[in-house]
């Protein structure tokens, strides 16, 4: 598995052999960021149960300002911080663009941070998605993690149908059939009372 664009392009991303994630794959990749190339200059991004990093690094290899990745498993981590230290060395950034979190998601969704992101990527193991997945959208919502006009892009098995009153889908990037990936893009309904 490799980044797909950008600066760091053909970069390999060190996944372990003994870990239960499921890597986004080069070509799924490659046509959600070519959605998402007009709004990745610059962007902060925050990549959530991050496994190897593909989606933040590749937001980083691609123009993005910044990018958080929080992950819980601590072997995982491990190859994330390889693969971190590989992006930032081929793409010439600084250290500071990348920022790792070991912690588990909805714990970290609990307090606001300093500055909101522009682009969360959510992709949780399948076998929780139905557990978590309004929870998620109401921390976000609740702690200002999204800046005005961010979006969510949550990944999601194909016949997944989840809905958040406070949450509009924009659009689906993928085919909606059993036992495929598809990714679900996610915007504030209304704003928040108060704003």
């Amino acid at each position: 598995m490799r980044i797909s664009g950008g600066k760091a392009c053909g970069i390999p991303l060190r996944v372990s052999q003994k870990s239960s994630i499921r890597p986004a794959m080069e070509t799924t990749r490659e046509r959600i960021f070519s959605s998402l190339q007009n709004t990745l200059d610059e962007a902060r991004v925050l990549d959530l149960f991050a496994g190897s990093g593909a989606y933040g690094l590749e937001a980083l290899s691609r123009g993005a300002s910044e990018a958080t990745m929080v992950e819980k498993n601590f072997r995982v981590f491990g190859d994330l911080k390889v693969n971190l230290a590989a992006v930032l060395k081929s793409a010439e950034l600084q250290g500071t663009a990348g920022i790792l979190i070991n912690r588990n998601v909805l714990d970290f969704l609990q307090t606001k941070p300093e500055l909101p992101y522009d682009l969360i990527f959510i992709d949780p193991p399948y076998s929780e998605i139905d557990r978590i997945f309004s929870k998620i959208f109401e921390l976000v919502r609740l702690n200002e993690f999204l800046a005005p006009n961010g979006q969510v892009i949550f990944e999601t098995p194909g016949e997944f149908l989840g809905e958040h009153k406070d949450w509009q889908l924009d659009r689906i990037i993928g085919k909606e059939k059993r036992g495929s990936p598809v990714h679900r893009v996610f915007t504030p309904s209304h704003p928040r009372s108060g704003q």
